[in-house]
């Protein structure tokens, strides 16, 4: 069977999410005193990280409900491996906290204004980057929720990769391609696709890059690919030869850093936090909090390097899993 009903729902219900959540910061950004931007934005950010939380909580509490709709129950799985949505508000995929994220497009418009540029025009500009930032955010969030749902269910082997309609070329050729269950998802700033589990009796038939190419238009065609790529492919070229697949995508955006960690949820008030017990207060900071980074996802799979019941053990370490 082709992708399930069930996972491209899912996959467009966040789609949805993402764009509704898109809206709702705008209209903050739009209330934004243009003689006084940044104290103007700082004023509203309370605002801005409320509808963030409520869109990244609704992002990641689709999950469980999700799986066990398309799959059922999993007599194997351990009754408190239950994923923790609230786990992965506040922060970005990267694991950078999303109170400092947020602050990008102010300054950003800010940069411009600075340079001469019209006020219109930085605002302008401002506003695309935070739609970047908001969609990827709400897309990065549900897509690490189902991956800690998929890890924590033992009749889950692996994943295959949902393309949403409209992709870009990265991610066409990565259509239908199966990963193991703890493989980080290689995504790029606005990536929608998603993730479809398999397991012995749940077995999606992978959608080949070629077959999402011959149900394009040729204006879809020339959109995604370049008028070059489609003559080369026409004329019986490879698709994953013209096109570099990795350019681009990533699975983890770590701005040098050598560990995925993130500080969220790391005080004695967080679950995480908690199950470290190694708190310090350091100045400055108002709550003492673990000595020890809490890993992303991503960077926990990276660890465990296929062991999954190390990997559950990292994610319950790390406040993800009940």
């Amino acid at each position: 069977m082709p992708p399930s009903a069930e996972a491209v729902a899912h996959m467009n219900a966040r789609l949805r999410l993402a764009a509704a959540t898109s809206r709702a910061v705008r209209a903050k950004w739009l209330r934004v005193d243009r003689d006084n931007i940044h104290t103007s934005w700082l004023g509203l950010m309370a605002d801005v990280l409320a509808v963030m939380a409520g869109g990244q909580l609704a992002a990641a509490s689709g999950t469980e409900p999700w799986l066990q709709s398309l799959l059922g129950d999993d007599e194997d799985r351990a009754s408190s491996d239950r994923l923790i949505p609230s786990s992965l508000v506040g922060v970005t995929g990267n694991g950078l906290p999303l109170a400092d994220v947020l602050m990008s497009p102010m300054w950003s418009a800010l940069r411009l204004v600075t340079a001469g540029a019209p006020v219109v025009q930085a605002m302008a500009r401002g506003q695309v980057l935070l739609d970047l930032l908001v969609r990827t955010t709400i897309a990065d969030t549900g897509r690490a929720a189902d991956s800690v749902g998929m890890v924590s269910r033992p009749a889950i082997t692996s994943y295959v990769r949902v393309v949403e309609a409209g992709a870009c070329n990265r991610c066409v050729i990565l259509a239908g391609n199966e990963y193991g269950v703890s493989s980080a998802f290689a995504r790029h700033p606005r990536c929608h696709c998603s993730m479809e589990p398999v397991t012995r009796d749940h077995k999606p038939t992978p959608t080949s890059p070629k077959t999402l190419y011959d149900a394009m238009s040729a204006a879809q065609r020339h959109k995604v690919f370049g008028a070059a790529a489609v003559r080369a492919i026409d004329a019986g070229a490879d698709i994953g030869q013209v096109v570099n697949a990795r350019r681009g995508m990533t699975s983890a955006t770590v701005y040098g850093r050598t560990v995925q960690a993130t500080t969220e949820g790391i005080t004695r008030r967080g679950l995480a936090g908690q199950r470290r017990k190694n708190f310090d207060k350091l100045p400055g900071n108002r709550y003492r909090t673990a000595r020890t980074p809490r890993l992303m996802p991503e960077e926990i799979y990276r660890q465990a390097r296929g062991d999954r019941e190390h990997a559950v053990r990292l994610l319950r370490r790390n406040g993800y899993l009940t």
